[in-house]
């Protein structure tokens, strides 16, 4: 294995649960699919639509999120939010993105007390 695919694959490890954490955070505004993927990109979370769409589903079956149909518009669109279990999970995840981000920068100034 090349070290550019050794790279990619821990990239992708580690994007994978910030997606779900960026998606519970975001969602506590609803919103529908493609202007969530929009959003995220445009932050620099970077996912595609073939990942998207799929996680939304889990995150619904796991009762981490509501849905909606907006049948208001010609189009109808799904709405996505956070649910009180996701918002729970929300907050727990940010608590422990923060440690470990203080984690790593102790490690990185060599800081390590």
């Amino acid at each position: 294995m090349s070290t550019e695919e050794t790279t990619a694959g821990h990239l992708q490890e580690l994007r994978r649960g910030t997606v779900v954490l960026a998606c519970l955070v975001r969602l506590r505004t609803p919103d529908y699919g493609y202007a969530l993927l929009e959003s995220l990109n445009g932050l620099g979370i970077l996912v595609d639509a073939n990942t998207l769409y799929p996680l939304l589903r889990r995150l619904e079956k796991q009762g981490l999120l509501t849905s909606e149909w907006n049948t208001d518009e010609a189009r109808p669109r799904k709405f996505y939010r956070t649910s009180p279990t996701g918002e729970h999970l929300a907050d727990a995840l940010t608590t422990d993105w923060r440690r470990i981000d203080d984690a790593l920068a102790g490690l990185t100034t060599g800081d390590e007390s």
